[in-house]
Protein backbone atom coordinates (compact mmCIF):
# COMPACT_ATOMS: atom_id res chain seq x y z
CA UNK A 1 0.00 0.00 0.00
CA UNK A 2 1.23 4.00 -0.64
CA UNK A 3 0.95 6.61 1.58
CA UNK A 4 -3.29 6.81 0.49
CA UNK A 5 -4.08 3.27 1.16
CA UNK A 6 -4.25 2.59 -2.70
CA UNK A 7 -2.09 -0.62 -3.83
CA UNK A 8 1.24 0.40 -5.37
CA UNK A 9 0.14 -0.53 -8.93
CA UNK A 10 -3.04 1.33 -8.90
CA UNK A 11 -2.25 4.74 -9.82
CA UNK A 12 -1.42 2.81 -13.25
CA UNK A 13 -3.81 0.89 -13.94
CA UNK A 14 -6.10 3.74 -13.35
CA UNK A 15 -4.08 5.36 -16.04
CA UNK A 16 -5.00 2.26 -18.27
CA UNK A 17 -8.36 2.64 -17.25
CA UNK A 18 -9.05 5.91 -18.22
CA UNK A 19 -6.91 6.10 -21.35
CA UNK A 20 -9.64 3.48 -22.55
CA UNK A 21 -12.18 6.06 -21.72
CA UNK A 22 -10.11 8.72 -23.36
CA UNK A 23 -9.61 7.03 -26.44
CA UNK A 24 -13.77 6.31 -26.95
CA UNK A 25 -14.21 10.22 -25.61
CA UNK A 26 -12.19 11.92 -28.83
CA UNK A 27 -13.18 9.10 -31.30
CA UNK A 28 -17.13 9.33 -30.37
CA UNK A 29 -17.09 13.24 -30.87
CA UNK A 30 -14.23 13.36 -34.08
CA UNK A 31 -16.50 10.49 -36.14
CA UNK A 32 -18.54 12.79 -37.73
CA UNK A 33 -15.90 15.38 -39.38
CA UNK A 34 -14.63 12.84 -41.38
CA UNK A 35 -17.92 11.90 -42.64
CA UNK A 36 -19.07 14.83 -43.83
CA UNK A 37 -19.56 13.90 -47.51
CA UNK A 38 -22.83 11.40 -46.79
CA UNK A 39 -24.19 13.54 -43.99
CA UNK A 40 -24.09 16.71 -46.14
CA UNK A 41 -25.77 14.52 -48.67
CA UNK A 42 -28.21 12.59 -47.08
CA UNK A 43 -29.61 16.13 -45.01
CA UNK A 44 -28.80 18.65 -47.79
CA UNK A 45 -26.75 20.47 -45.40
CA UNK A 46 -24.50 23.72 -45.95
CA UNK A 47 -21.55 23.96 -44.98
CA UNK A 48 -22.50 26.04 -41.97
CA UNK A 49 -24.73 23.51 -40.79
CA UNK A 50 -22.32 20.77 -40.87
CA UNK A 51 -20.09 23.64 -38.95
CA UNK A 52 -23.09 23.74 -36.50
CA UNK A 53 -23.06 20.06 -35.29
CA UNK A 54 -19.46 20.56 -34.00
CA UNK A 55 -20.61 24.06 -32.44
CA UNK A 56 -23.43 22.47 -30.95
CA UNK A 57 -21.80 19.74 -29.22
CA UNK A 58 -18.77 22.21 -27.76
CA UNK A 59 -21.34 24.46 -26.86
CA UNK A 60 -23.60 21.89 -24.67
CA UNK A 61 -19.83 20.38 -23.39
CA UNK A 62 -18.69 23.67 -22.36
CA UNK A 63 -21.75 24.65 -20.64
CA UNK A 64 -21.78 21.52 -18.33
CA UNK A 65 -18.12 20.91 -18.11
CA UNK A 66 -17.99 23.21 -14.82
CA UNK A 67 -21.37 21.60 -13.31
CA UNK A 68 -19.63 18.65 -14.32
CA UNK A 69 -16.35 19.19 -12.26
CA UNK A 70 -17.98 20.71 -9.39
CA UNK A 71 -19.81 17.65 -8.77
CA UNK A 72 -16.39 15.78 -9.11
CA UNK A 73 -15.01 17.74 -6.69
CA UNK A 74 -18.06 17.41 -4.15
CA UNK A 75 -19.45 14.10 -4.74
CA UNK A 76 -17.08 11.21 -6.34
CA UNK A 77 -14.92 11.44 -9.41
CA UNK A 78 -15.87 7.87 -9.63
CA UNK A 79 -19.14 8.06 -10.42
CA UNK A 80 -19.25 11.04 -12.43
CA UNK A 81 -17.24 9.24 -14.92
CA UNK A 82 -19.05 6.33 -15.19
CA UNK A 83 -22.39 8.58 -15.98
CA UNK A 84 -20.17 10.32 -18.22
CA UNK A 85 -19.29 7.42 -20.36
CA UNK A 86 -22.84 5.66 -20.10
CA UNK A 87 -24.84 8.52 -20.92
CA UNK A 88 -22.36 9.66 -24.09
CA UNK A 89 -21.81 5.99 -25.47
CA UNK A 90 -25.81 5.75 -25.49
CA UNK A 91 -25.85 9.14 -27.49
CA UNK A 92 -23.27 7.70 -30.03
CA UNK A 93 -25.78 4.92 -30.67
CA UNK A 94 -28.25 7.19 -31.16
CA UNK A 95 -26.32 9.22 -33.77
CA UNK A 96 -26.38 6.19 -36.11
CA UNK A 97 -30.12 5.81 -35.99
CA UNK A 98 -30.92 9.95 -36.36
CA UNK A 99 -33.82 10.21 -39.28
CA UNK A 100 -33.61 14.43 -39.80
CA UNK A 101 -30.51 16.99 -39.16
CA UNK A 102 -33.28 18.22 -36.01
CA UNK A 103 -32.14 14.85 -34.74
CA UNK A 104 -28.96 15.06 -35.54
CA UNK A 105 -28.67 18.32 -33.54
CA UNK A 106 -30.24 16.65 -30.62
CA UNK A 107 -27.81 13.71 -30.22
CA UNK A 108 -24.73 16.03 -30.89
CA UNK A 109 -26.02 17.95 -27.68
CA UNK A 110 -26.34 15.05 -25.43
CA UNK A 111 -23.23 13.85 -26.53
CA UNK A 112 -21.81 17.29 -25.59
CA UNK A 113 -23.09 17.81 -22.35
CA UNK A 114 -22.46 14.24 -21.37
CA UNK A 115 -18.77 14.36 -22.63
CA UNK A 116 -18.26 16.82 -20.70
CA UNK A 117 -18.33 15.46 -17.24
CA UNK A 118 -15.51 13.13 -18.00
CA UNK A 119 -12.29 15.18 -18.24
CA UNK A 120 -12.68 17.45 -15.43
CA UNK A 121 -13.07 14.60 -13.04
CA UNK A 122 -10.74 12.19 -15.17
CA UNK A 123 -7.98 14.25 -15.13
CA UNK A 124 -8.27 15.11 -11.37
CA UNK A 125 -8.77 11.74 -10.55
CA UNK A 126 -5.33 10.66 -12.43
CA UNK A 127 -3.76 13.95 -10.45
CA UNK A 128 -5.20 13.04 -7.02
CA UNK A 129 -3.35 9.80 -7.55
CA UNK A 130 -0.12 10.49 -9.51
CA UNK A 131 2.24 13.85 -7.48
CA UNK A 132 5.77 15.29 -7.75
CA UNK A 133 7.69 13.21 -9.93
CA UNK A 134 4.66 11.14 -12.36
CA UNK A 135 2.07 13.58 -12.48
CA UNK A 136 3.05 15.46 -15.80
CA UNK A 137 3.77 11.83 -17.43
CA UNK A 138 0.70 10.37 -15.67
CA UNK A 139 -1.57 12.91 -16.99
CA UNK A 140 0.40 12.91 -20.75
CA UNK A 141 -0.07 9.17 -21.00
CA UNK A 142 -3.70 9.45 -20.69
CA UNK A 143 -3.99 12.65 -23.14
CA UNK A 144 -2.28 9.81 -25.28
CA UNK A 145 -5.52 7.81 -25.86
CA UNK A 146 -7.50 11.27 -26.41
CA UNK A 147 -4.58 11.52 -29.52
CA UNK A 148 -5.44 7.98 -30.38
CA UNK A 149 -8.90 8.28 -30.64
CA UNK A 150 -8.46 11.84 -32.87
CA UNK A 151 -6.44 9.33 -34.79
CA UNK A 152 -8.44 6.38 -35.26
CA UNK A 153 -11.70 8.65 -35.76
CA UNK A 154 -10.02 9.32 -39.57
CA UNK A 155 -11.16 5.93 -40.02
CA UNK A 156 -14.76 7.34 -40.11
CA UNK A 157 -14.32 8.11 -43.76
CA UNK A 158 -13.13 4.51 -44.82
CA UNK A 159 -16.02 3.18 -42.32
CA UNK A 160 -18.43 5.67 -44.38
CA UNK A 161 -17.05 4.44 -47.69
CA UNK A 162 -17.57 0.66 -46.96
CA UNK A 163 -20.74 0.50 -44.66
CA UNK A 164 -22.38 3.46 -44.44
CA UNK A 165 -21.33 6.40 -41.89
CA UNK A 166 -24.47 5.24 -39.28
CA UNK A 167 -22.29 2.32 -38.78
CA UNK A 168 -19.43 3.54 -36.79
CA UNK A 169 -21.86 5.18 -34.40
CA UNK A 170 -23.38 1.63 -33.96
CA UNK A 171 -20.07 -0.06 -33.11
CA UNK A 172 -18.08 2.14 -30.85
CA UNK A 173 -21.42 3.61 -28.84
CA UNK A 174 -22.49 0.30 -27.79
CA UNK A 175 -18.99 -1.06 -27.06
CA UNK A 176 -18.82 2.46 -24.66
CA UNK A 177 -22.10 1.16 -23.13
CA UNK A 178 -20.48 -2.10 -22.04
CA UNK A 179 -17.39 -0.35 -20.90
CA UNK A 180 -19.33 1.72 -18.59
CA UNK A 181 -20.06 -1.62 -16.85
CA UNK A 182 -16.41 -2.15 -16.69
CA UNK A 183 -15.77 0.82 -14.92
CA UNK A 184 -18.24 0.41 -11.97
CA UNK A 185 -16.28 -2.75 -11.08
CA UNK A 186 -12.72 -1.19 -11.13
CA UNK A 187 -12.57 2.54 -10.44
CA UNK A 188 -12.05 3.56 -7.02
CA UNK A 189 -11.82 7.33 -5.56
CA UNK A 190 -8.96 8.60 -4.21
CA UNK A 191 -9.43 8.80 0.02
CA UNK A 192 -8.00 12.25 -0.23
CA UNK A 193 -8.56 14.74 -2.90
CA UNK A 194 -8.35 18.18 -1.34
CA UNK A 195 -6.03 20.45 -0.53
CA UNK A 196 -3.49 20.09 1.96
CA UNK A 197 -4.51 19.73 5.18
CA UNK A 198 -8.04 20.32 4.30
CA UNK A 199 -10.48 17.56 5.42
CA UNK A 200 -12.16 15.61 2.85
CA UNK A 201 -15.55 16.64 4.60
CA UNK A 202 -14.84 20.25 4.65
CA UNK A 203 -14.87 20.51 0.68
CA UNK A 204 -18.16 19.32 0.16
CA UNK A 205 -19.42 22.71 2.23
CA UNK A 206 -17.84 24.75 -0.81
CA UNK A 207 -20.63 26.15 -2.62
CA UNK A 208 -20.41 26.38 -7.00
CA UNK A 209 -20.10 30.22 -6.85
CA UNK A 210 -18.19 30.37 -4.37
CA UNK A 211 -15.69 28.01 -6.44
CA UNK A 212 -16.04 30.11 -9.26
CA UNK A 213 -14.94 33.01 -7.84
CA UNK A 214 -11.77 32.05 -5.78
CA UNK A 215 -10.40 30.65 -9.43
CA UNK A 216 -11.47 33.71 -11.05
CA UNK A 217 -10.22 35.47 -7.86
CA UNK A 218 -6.53 34.39 -9.03
CA UNK A 219 -4.23 36.29 -11.39
CA UNK A 220 -2.57 33.52 -12.89
CA UNK A 221 -5.55 31.33 -13.08
CA UNK A 222 -6.91 34.23 -15.34
CA UNK A 223 -4.02 33.65 -17.60
CA UNK A 224 -4.56 29.93 -17.55
CA UNK A 225 -7.95 31.12 -18.76
CA UNK A 226 -6.89 33.00 -21.74
CA UNK A 227 -4.73 30.69 -23.07
CA UNK A 228 -6.97 27.65 -22.93
CA UNK A 229 -9.83 29.62 -24.96
CA UNK A 230 -7.15 30.73 -27.41
CA UNK A 231 -5.92 27.21 -27.99
CA UNK A 232 -9.68 25.98 -27.89
CA UNK A 233 -9.91 28.61 -30.88
CA UNK A 234 -7.24 27.40 -32.70
CA UNK A 235 -7.72 23.62 -32.18
CA UNK A 236 -11.71 23.40 -33.14
CA UNK A 237 -10.60 25.72 -35.99
CA UNK A 238 -7.73 23.13 -37.29
CA UNK A 239 -8.99 19.61 -36.42
CA UNK A 240 -12.76 20.42 -37.71
CA UNK A 241 -12.05 21.93 -40.91
CA UNK A 242 -8.45 20.16 -41.69
CA UNK A 243 -9.93 17.00 -43.68
CA UNK A 244 -11.99 19.69 -45.46
CA UNK A 245 -9.03 21.57 -46.09
CA UNK A 246 -6.46 18.54 -47.11
CA UNK A 247 -8.86 17.08 -49.04
CA UNK A 248 -9.33 20.65 -51.16
CA UNK A 249 -5.86 21.38 -51.14
CA UNK A 250 -4.11 18.38 -51.85
CA UNK A 251 -6.70 16.59 -53.58
CA UNK A 252 -7.32 13.49 -51.73
CA UNK A 253 -10.04 11.36 -51.60
CA UNK A 254 -12.36 11.20 -48.77
CA UNK A 255 -10.60 8.60 -46.65
CA UNK A 256 -7.29 9.24 -47.07
CA UNK A 257 -8.29 13.32 -46.17
CA UNK A 258 -10.21 11.68 -43.26
CA UNK A 259 -6.91 9.69 -41.87
CA UNK A 260 -4.50 11.92 -42.85
CA UNK A 261 -6.00 15.17 -40.76
CA UNK A 262 -6.19 12.96 -37.59
CA UNK A 263 -2.96 9.99 -37.84
CA UNK A 264 -0.02 12.53 -38.33
CA UNK A 265 -1.08 15.48 -36.11
CA UNK A 266 -1.74 12.95 -33.49
CA UNK A 267 1.41 10.19 -33.89
CA UNK A 268 2.63 13.94 -33.03
CA UNK A 269 1.01 14.99 -30.24
CA UNK A 270 1.05 10.86 -28.60
CA UNK A 271 5.15 11.39 -28.76
CA UNK A 272 4.73 15.17 -27.45
CA UNK A 273 2.81 14.19 -24.28
CA UNK A 274 4.95 11.23 -23.01
CA UNK A 275 8.11 13.80 -24.25
CA UNK A 276 6.94 16.90 -22.72
CA UNK A 277 5.80 14.88 -19.39
CA UNK A 278 9.04 12.96 -18.78
CA UNK A 279 11.14 16.37 -19.67
CA UNK A 280 9.07 18.48 -16.96
CA UNK A 281 8.60 15.42 -14.33
CA UNK A 282 12.28 15.53 -14.38
CA UNK A 283 12.70 19.53 -14.54
CA UNK A 284 10.43 19.90 -11.90
CA UNK A 285 13.04 18.79 -9.30
CA UNK A 286 15.35 22.35 -10.58
CA UNK A 287 12.53 24.44 -11.50
CA UNK A 288 8.40 24.54 -10.26
CA UNK A 289 7.72 26.44 -13.26
CA UNK A 290 9.06 23.71 -15.28
CA UNK A 291 5.60 22.51 -16.93
CA UNK A 292 4.89 26.19 -18.07
CA UNK A 293 8.08 26.32 -19.68
CA UNK A 294 7.50 23.17 -21.30
CA UNK A 295 4.52 24.54 -23.09
CA UNK A 296 5.73 28.01 -23.55
CA UNK A 297 8.99 26.14 -25.50
CA UNK A 298 6.27 23.71 -27.67
CA UNK A 299 4.21 26.05 -28.94
CA UNK A 300 6.89 28.75 -29.36
CA UNK A 301 8.37 25.85 -31.74
CA UNK A 302 5.31 24.52 -33.27
CA UNK A 303 2.92 27.25 -33.71
CA UNK A 304 5.06 28.28 -37.06
CA UNK A 305 4.97 24.55 -38.37
CA UNK A 306 0.89 25.25 -38.74
CA UNK A 307 1.75 28.27 -41.37
CA UNK A 308 4.01 26.23 -42.98
CA UNK A 309 1.04 23.37 -43.44
CA UNK A 310 -0.93 26.39 -44.17
CA UNK A 311 1.52 28.24 -47.49
CA UNK A 312 2.96 24.56 -48.73
CA UNK A 313 1.79 23.17 -51.74
CA UNK A 314 3.80 19.46 -51.07
CA UNK A 315 1.43 17.49 -49.51
CA UNK A 316 4.55 15.53 -47.76
CA UNK A 317 5.64 18.96 -46.25
CA UNK A 318 2.28 19.51 -45.07
CA UNK A 319 2.33 16.06 -42.96
CA UNK A 320 5.80 16.90 -41.65
CA UNK A 321 4.06 20.26 -40.29
CA UNK A 322 1.28 18.80 -38.65
CA UNK A 323 3.31 16.38 -36.75
CA UNK A 324 5.43 19.15 -35.01
CA UNK A 325 2.26 20.92 -34.09
CA UNK A 326 1.18 18.00 -33.03
CA UNK A 327 3.79 17.91 -30.59
CA UNK A 328 3.53 21.60 -29.60
CA UNK A 329 0.16 20.09 -28.85
CA UNK A 330 1.26 17.34 -26.52
CA UNK A 331 3.73 19.14 -24.57
CA UNK A 332 0.89 21.62 -23.49
CA UNK A 333 -1.81 18.66 -22.74
CA UNK A 334 0.84 17.09 -20.55
CA UNK A 335 1.30 19.51 -18.17
CA UNK A 336 -2.24 22.16 -18.16
CA UNK A 337 -4.10 20.05 -15.40
CA UNK A 338 -0.59 19.76 -13.40
CA UNK A 339 0.08 23.64 -13.49
CA UNK A 340 -3.07 23.76 -12.44
CA UNK A 341 -3.25 21.88 -9.46
CA UNK A 342 0.08 24.50 -8.46
CA UNK A 343 -2.22 27.31 -8.94
CA UNK A 344 -5.57 27.11 -7.66
CA UNK A 345 -6.68 25.48 -4.17
CA UNK A 346 -6.62 21.63 -4.32
CA UNK A 347 -10.82 21.50 -3.51
CA UNK A 348 -11.12 22.78 -6.55
CA UNK A 349 -9.40 21.25 -8.78
CA UNK A 350 -11.86 19.50 -11.22
CA UNK A 351 -13.78 23.21 -10.57
CA UNK A 352 -11.23 24.51 -12.38
CA UNK A 353 -10.72 22.71 -15.38
CA UNK A 354 -14.42 22.75 -15.77
CA UNK A 355 -14.18 26.28 -16.11
CA UNK A 356 -11.65 26.34 -18.36
CA UNK A 357 -13.38 23.90 -20.72
CA UNK A 358 -16.37 26.15 -20.40
CA UNK A 359 -15.13 29.10 -22.36
CA UNK A 360 -12.76 27.21 -24.18
CA UNK A 361 -14.79 25.52 -26.08
CA UNK A 362 -17.78 28.21 -26.09
CA UNK A 363 -14.81 29.80 -27.90
CA UNK A 364 -14.27 27.12 -29.78
CA UNK A 365 -17.22 26.62 -30.81
CA UNK A 366 -18.37 29.83 -32.36
CA UNK A 367 -14.76 29.83 -34.27
CA UNK A 368 -16.01 26.48 -35.90
CA UNK A 369 -19.41 27.42 -37.30
CA UNK A 370 -17.64 31.06 -38.09
CA UNK A 371 -15.18 28.88 -40.49
CA UNK A 372 -17.67 27.15 -41.78
CA UNK A 373 -19.67 30.81 -42.45
CA UNK A 374 -16.25 32.01 -43.83
CA UNK A 375 -15.86 29.03 -46.32
CA UNK A 376 -19.38 29.70 -47.55
CA UNK A 377 -18.22 33.28 -48.37
CA UNK A 378 -15.03 31.86 -50.38
CA UNK A 379 -12.34 32.91 -47.54
CA UNK A 380 -9.63 30.28 -47.47
CA UNK A 381 -8.94 27.93 -44.90
CA UNK A 382 -5.36 28.27 -44.88
CA UNK A 383 -5.91 32.02 -44.27
CA UNK A 384 -7.99 31.36 -40.97
CA UNK A 385 -4.96 28.60 -40.02
CA UNK A 386 -2.33 31.37 -40.34
CA UNK A 387 -4.30 33.31 -37.92
CA UNK A 388 -4.93 30.84 -35.32
CA UNK A 389 -0.82 30.12 -35.22
CA UNK A 390 -0.43 33.72 -34.91
CA UNK A 391 -3.15 33.71 -31.62
CA UNK A 392 -2.11 30.47 -30.63
CA UNK A 393 2.07 32.62 -29.99
CA UNK A 394 0.27 35.22 -28.32
CA UNK A 395 -1.72 33.21 -25.24
CA UNK A 396 1.32 30.49 -25.29
CA UNK A 397 3.96 33.67 -24.55
CA UNK A 398 0.96 35.07 -21.46
CA UNK A 399 1.83 32.03 -19.77
CA UNK A 400 5.58 33.27 -19.00
CA UNK A 401 2.89 36.13 -16.50
CA UNK A 402 1.78 32.73 -14.19
CA UNK A 403 3.25 32.15 -10.31
CA UNK A 404 3.04 28.69 -8.88
CA UNK A 405 1.99 28.24 -5.32
CA UNK A 406 5.27 26.98 -3.05
CA UNK A 407 5.23 23.83 -1.31
CA UNK A 408 3.53 20.72 -2.28
CA UNK A 409 2.95 20.52 -5.51
CA UNK A 410 -0.82 19.17 -5.65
Amino acid sequence: MNEQGAKPWYPWLLVGLLWLVAFLNYLDRILITTMRDPIVSEFSLTDAQFGLLTSVFLWSYGVFSPLGGYLADKYSRRNVIIFSVAVWSAATAWTGYVSSFEELVAARIVMGMSEAFYIPAGLALITDYHRGRTRSLATGIHFSGLYAGLALGGIGGYIAELWGWRYGFHVFGFFGCLYAVVLLFTLRDHKEVTAPDVPAHKAATVGFMDAVKTLVGERSYRVLLFYFVVLGIANWLIYAWLPTFLREQFSLGLGEAGISATLYPQIGSFIGVLLGGIWADRWFKANRKSRIWVMVIGFTVGAPFLMLMSWTSLFLLAIVALFFFGMARGFSDANLMPVVRQVVDGRYAATAYGVLNFLSTIAGGLMVYAGGALKDADVDLSVIYIVAACLLLVATWSLMLVNVKKGDPR
